[in-house]
């Protein structure tokens, strides 16, 4: 049962990171058309997008929260195991259970202190003012969510511990 549901999350967090992509590939269109008619004059076209800047640094962070819990998945997150390769295989594997527990911790604390600031921000009905004019809710409310999905991979890649040889991973290892 937990293997099904582990591969429907699985296949959720590959749709989320082809998300991501879609938005790079949003981003990487407006950066060329802002570019293009700032340098083409063309008569009725403007002399540029004004909130491309404003959007694209958005979408960057929207990329970030979209393929994050994937890369968790994939043991593609940045990872300096240097001392889990180098000392007892067990020792390791306690220690890998460690750094997941702390792991799951800092990403529920994050996920309830986003949620706290997105909702405060609802309330107060707090805005940003650039170009654009948006509610700052709007960029706050995928931080606590990304970081629910990132604790529940966390619970699986403890159950992957769990049933895996005690030793460390071995996923995404710079240095053997």
């Amino acid at each position: 049962m937990i293997d099904q549901i582990s591969a429907i999350y699985g296949r959720f967090l590959a749709w989320l990171a082809m998300l991501g992509c879609a938005i790079l590939m949003a981003m990487m269109l407006i950066i060329v058309v802002d570019v293009a008619l700032r340098n083409l004059a063309i008569d009725g076209l403007p002399g540029g997008l004004a909130w491309s800047t404003e959007i694209s640094e958005l979408m960057l962070y929207l990329i970030t929260m979209c393929v994050a819990p994937w890369l968790l998945r994939q043991g593609q997150h940045i990872r300096v195991d240097i001392v889990l390769q180098s000392i007892p295989a067990r020792l390791a594997w306690y220690f890998e259970w460690l750094g997941d527990l702390i792991g799951m911790g800092c990403c529920l604390v994050v996920a309830c202190y986003g949620a706290q600031a997105a909702w405060s921000s609802y309330l107060s009905g707090a805005v940003n003012i650039k170009t654009l004019v948006t509610p700052e809710w709007w960029a706050l409310a995928p931080l606590p969510l990304v970081f629910v999905l990132l604790g529940i991979e966390m619970i699986f890649r403890m159950i992957r511990l769990q049933r895996g040889v005690r030793g460390p991973r071995h996923d995404a290892v710079g240095a053997a």
